[in-house]
């Protein structure tokens, strides 16, 4: 069984699926965890990004656990339903988090692993990370969004030669499909992965939530709507919450801003 935990350092919320026995499998239990794990990033307004590993070397994500999965080919329509629209839920809420969410990727990663990967903001991968789909090799299409975020992270002819045949691709192929931004020897993955969250600290909260709300919402939208739409959430943003001033202040003054926790969820 693979529990979630989490903790917050210095404005980042690191979280571990710990269940190295199993390589970190999907059940309800993990499901449960990663909720509630959300939740928390959601009430936290000191967190600037959360950061999301495997336990172990040999895993990040390897998908439903074996034994659970059995229970759901025995009953699809209760069991296995349910499950499907209760990660696909899930996923929608990490997606839509206000800070960016960081996929460490080390090890063996498939099915709803994957599909946690595509989830993630950002993805930094160590070089001899193992990913793939392979949905189809089990006789089941994806049913918790891989198909319609990886033809928008990946391109129409990537998502489908990767979905549909048995691909597996390591860090620096995880680069070159666009499905990660950068692999490093296994050694200098957390160092790396540190370093990125890392510059994220001490930014503003609003506007990091608004941006990536913009660059996500992006995705749905016409480029004339989309252009209407940031203006529209700029001149809120300027009318509603200080940090613009503060920003501005700061600069001249040559010292630190002092960024408020406004909440921002409402804007969009």
């Amino acid at each position: 069984m693979t529990d979630v935990t989490y903790e917050v350092r210095d404005q980042i919320m690191h979280v571990l699926l710990d269940g190295e026995d199993t390589l970190n499998s999907l059940t309800p239990h993990t499901i449960a965890g990663l909720n509630t794990m959300i939740e928390a990033a959601e009430k936290d307004h000191s967190l600037r990004a959360v950061v999301i590993r495997g336990a172990g070397r040999k895993a990040f994500c390897v998908g439903m656990d074996i034994t659970f999965l059995a229970d759901c080919f025995g009953d699809p329509a209760g069991v296995f339903v349910p499950f499907l629209e209760s990660y696909h839920a899930t996923l929608l809420r990490l997606e839509s988090l206000p800070v960016p969410v960081v996929a460490q990727v080390d090890g063996l990663a498939r099915a709803g692993g994957f599909e946690l990967i595509l989830a993630c903001d950002i993805v930094i991968a160590a070089e001899d990370a193992k990913v793939g789909d392979v949905h189809v090799s089990f006789g089941v299409p994806p049913g918790a969004g891989a198909s319609q975020r990886a033809v928008r992270k990946l391109g129409d002819q990537r998502a489908k030669a990767l979905m549909l045949t048995p691909t597996w691709l390591d860090g620096p192929a995880m680069v070159q499909w666009g499905l990660a931004l950068a692999s490093h020897p296994y050694e200098e993955l957390d160092a790396a992965v540190e370093a990125f969250v890392g510059s994220m600290r001490g930014q503003s909260r609003p506007v990091m939530a608004i941006t990536k709300h913009l660059l996500t919402d992006a995705r749905e939208r016409g480029f004339r709507e989309g252009l209407d739409h940031e203006l529209a959430l700029f001149k809120r943003l300027l009318a509603e919450v200080p940090d613009h001033a503060e920003g501005f202040t700061a600069f001249v003054e040559r010292r630190e801003p002092f960024w408020g926790d406004a909440d921002v969820s409402g804007l969009r």
